[in-house]
């Protein structure tokens, strides 16, 4: 989930809707989002990935371990399609380690399909037809994505113990999997969700209704500084500066509240 490092004006959009009926196993929503304003834009790991267009290229987009760092224009858009966590290798026809992290050019791992596509999507700007285009696309792929890591990326949620979602399978042979799907091992996206979590109560942190060391124990970090040095790691900001973030965002004349902004240049983004 990406959180915005700066309040967002009103300008500046971003909408989820859920998947169509049939492909749930395989998306985990369809997005459209406009940027507003030029800006720098930081983008924090989630573990997905993203068919995104963007009015001249359709891309897949992979963020997994690391912030990205991009300019994005003014009055950008974009329109786009997550792949569920631990699905998007079967989608692809791909093993994730292959692919780099930022964007890759669709039409290179699709060839004619991904740029029909293309063209396609340049036939309109109604984004509610531009993502219709991309769920079709990927329902054509008939992917079938390994049960047994999508359920254990599920089970990653509720844990912080990657061995207790190694179950009927040996750990090095989960690991093996998850590499596969998701492009890191389970104990890497554990961390990236785990860090998640913690975005999701930036509000309540601000708003002073918990505190850090409270959060860093809820969510089974050793520590309060074992929880700074993993924000550091995937954000490249402290915890307690992503909390001044968002009380500014929380003040912001005109703002509004976006769960995840995803309107950078390909990428799920956080100001």
């Amino acid at each position: 989930m990406g959180i915005p490092l700066r309040p967002m004006a009103a300008r500046s959009v971003y909408r989820e809707v859920p998947p169509p009926p049939g492909l749930e196993a395989v998306l985990a929503c369809g997005w459209h989002g406009r940027t507003g304003w030029a800006r720098p834009l930081r983008v924090l790991p989630d573990g997905c990935a993203d068919l995104v267009w963007d009015g001249d290229a359709l891309t897949v987009v992979v963020t997994v371990g690391a912030p990205l760092r991009l300019w994005v224009p003014a009055e950008a858009s974009r329109v786009g399609v997550r792949l569920r966590c631990g699905a998007a290798a079967a989608v692809l026809g791909t093993s994730m380690p292959e692919l780099p992290a930022g964007a890759t050019r669709l039409s290179d791992l699709w060839g004619a399909d991904a740029r029909r596509a293309e063209e396609d999507l340049a036939t309109t700007d109604d984004p509610e037809v531009q993502r219709g285009i991309l769920e079709t696309l990927v329902a054509r792929r008939s992917a079938s994505p390994g049960r047994r890591v999508l359920a254990a990326v599920q089970a990653l949620g509720a844990t912080t113990r990657t061995s207790d979602v190694a179950v009927g399978i040996s750990e090095r042979a989960l690991r093996r999997h998850f590499v596969h799907a998701v492009g890191a091992g389970p104990k890497q996206l554990q961390r990236v969700r785990r860090f998640q979590r913690f975005l999701g109560l930036l509000e309540p942190l601000a708003a002073g209704r918990t505190s850090l060391a409270g959060v860093a124990a809820g969510l089974g970090y050793a520590d309060q500084s074992h929880l700074g040095r993993e924000c550091r790691r995937l954000s490249g900001s402290s915890p307690a500066a992503l909390v001044r973030v968002a009380e500014k965002f929380q003040t912001a004349p005109g703002s509004a509240r976006h769960d995840r902004p995803h309107v950078p240049s390909h990428h799920r983004g956080a100001r």
